[in-house]
């Protein structure tokens, strides 16, 4: 059974990439921004003062959306999604090229104004943690607010903010508000609060297992929390119908992983004579693939799963470029670092010879943070 004290906060940056990106360009605010690209011209001001912008339905090209506003949201664009097809949902929405070392900097400092509420943290990327509370006295809603404060006075950005009693009802209740809100929520509210929502809420599952509910008729939770134990089972097998009637239920006694962990891990190799990316494509292709198979094998030695994973190249002049993505799950299998390695690569420039290929995992997780079963990885082919 939880403690019935247990206070944990999922503490989530609203649009984070276009949030950073609209501190340095505030005259774009409250218009649809895409960020993406491998050759996206950042905007520039003209001598009149006006400023000239990269239009979305300009681009041409392989690229993804890193991430997107609110307002492209709204218009059907999406992390992930291929920016040729986003083009056709938004073409006049503004395209920005993405700066991760920025990125990076706000990530360092909202989490740095989170551990003066609280210290008791679990990172879980680059924009998003958990924090125990538990600990602390005063009442969850005032908590929940001194850290969305704290966040914007260091950062000057917005987050949203859930507290329950767990990391599973937490993580929901910080979308309830967004953005820019708070939500606190018990156990109390699970009936009223969390069985009315699409089982697709629950982070662990996956497309597959969505449509597998959808086919016995279950489509939101408080179906899932009412279905027969032994249906699930046949379904779905014992472990993972266990899982899903306790998260249905809203429990979860996950402890937050606070302590120390290596916070990456690599492999790369250096090649005897410089690839071609189309000539050697069969090469460079097995040795990604190795290089994830390796990279797997690591991370089950350390017990540890990825929530990002990167590539890095060296080109024939010496030149080094990385490409991160971070997923919204952690992913273990060598498949699913695979594809996400291969989307890394479709916003890097390939212009010339490759001397080096590495494949990087971060945001380290302990592997008991993997879901029951992970969601379906995008089909990437056609890279390597």
């Amino acid at each position: 059974m939880e403690s019935l004290d247990r206070r944990i906060a999922h503490v989530d940056m609203d649009a984070f990439y276009a949030s950073v990106e609209l501190l340095r360009y505030p005259h774009l605010r409250g218009l649809p921004v895409v960020i993406g690209g491998r050759s996206t011209q950042a905007p520039r001001q003209l001598p009149d003062g006006s400023w000239h912008l990269a239009r979305l339905g300009d681009y041409v090209g392989r690229g993804v959306v890193t991430t997107s506003t609110y307002e492209a949201r709204q218009l059907g664009v999406f992390s992930a999604m291929g920016l040729m097809k986003a083009a056709q949902l938004a073409p006049q929405a503004i395209l920005l090229p993405a700066d991760f070392h920025a990125y990076r900097h706000f990530s360092r400092l909202f989490k740095q104004a989170v551990a003066t509420v609280s210290d008791r943290i679990e990172d879980r990327g680059i924009d998003e943690i958990y924090v125990d509370l538990s600990h602390r006295t005063e009442d969850s809603l005032v908590l929940a607010e001194q850290i969305r404060h704290a966040v914007n006075q260091a950062t000057g950005l917005t987050c949203s903010v859930g507290v329950t009693p767990n990391k599973l009802l937490s993580k929901i209740a910080s979308e309830l508000n967004k953005p820019n809100g708070a939500c606190v929520l018990t156990m109390e509210d699970v009936p009223t609060r969390i069985w009315p929502m699409s089982v697709g809420k629950i982070n662990g599952i996956g497309p597959k297992s969505f449509q597998k509910l959808a086919g016995l008729g279950i489509h939101q939770i408080g179906e899932l929390a009412a279905a027969p134990a032994e249906l699930l089972q046949e379904h779905f097998g014992l472990r993972y119908a266990r899982w899903l009637m306790a998260v249905s239920r809203g429990q979860d006694e996950r402890p937050l992983s606070t302590e120390r962990t290596p916070k990456s891990t690599s492999r790369e190799t250096t090649f005897e004579r410089d690839l071609h990316v189309r000539q050697d494509r069969a090469r460079l292709s097995a040795v990604l693939q190795a290089l994830c198979e390796q990279l797997e094998q690591d991370l089950r030695k350390s017990g540890m799963c990825a929530q990002t994973i990167g590539v890095k190249l060296k080109f024939e002049d010496f030149k080094i470029v990385t490409r991160d993505l971070s997923l919204p799950v952690p992913v273990l299998a060598s498949e699913a670092i695979l594809a996400a390695a291969r989307q890394n690569l479709k916003r890097a420039v390939l212009d010339r010879r490759l001397r080096l290929l590495g494949v990087k995992a971060s945001a380290l997780l302990p592997i008991s943070e993997l879901p029951p079963e992970q969601p379906r990885q995008l089909n990437l082919d056609g890279l390597f």
